[in-house]
């Protein structure tokens, strides 16, 4: 059984990496503008799925996030190019205030719009974006977000 499902998960991976382009790297200001993710790219056709594991801290506040976005990208020339997407956040969030302290977990709705350059010489894409978020659980609250510099590797 454990050869069954380590072959399936080794087609996935292979399926997922083949001919496609794939960008790692890290999106810096992550995090309600305050923090880093690690983040992955996967070329779907002209469009493509971002993964990002985000760390963020703020004057009280750490939070762990896990966002996934499906974009929509064009090209604007020389280079340079635009993507829009939307996808899901979730995030678990701890506090402390004075000599009290909670935690809580998040889940919502997040948005993407940015742009981004892709170097002809190099494998590396810089982008600058907003991801803004509508959180539904526990409590529904907006955040416009935070804008973030990305720099990835291309592969």
């Amino acid at each position: 059984m454990k050869k069954i499902i380590l072959a399936i998960a080794a087609v996935f991976v292979l399926s997922m990496t083949a001919n496609a382009q794939n960008n790692l790297g890290v999106r810096i200001g992550g995090g309600q503008g305050y923090g880093a993710e690690l983040s992955w790219q996967h070329g779907l056709g002209a469009n493509r799925l971002e993964l990002d594991l985000g760390w963020g801290s703020g004057d009280n506040h750490t939070d762990f996030t896990l966002t996934g976005i499906y974009q929509w990208t064009g090209e604007i020339g020389s280079g340079f190019g635009w993507y829009a997407g939307v996808g899901a956040r979730l995030c678990y969030w701890s506090w402390e205030a004075g000599h009290a302290s909670d935690s809580d977990i998040a889940l919502g709705l997040a948005g993407q719009a940015g742009i981004e350059y892709k170097f002809d010489a190099i494998p590396i894409q810089l982008s600058l974006d907003i991801r803004p978020c509508f959180y539904l659980i526990p409590e529904t609250e907006f955040h416009w977000g935070d804008v973030a510099l990305g720099i990835r590797y291309c592969f």
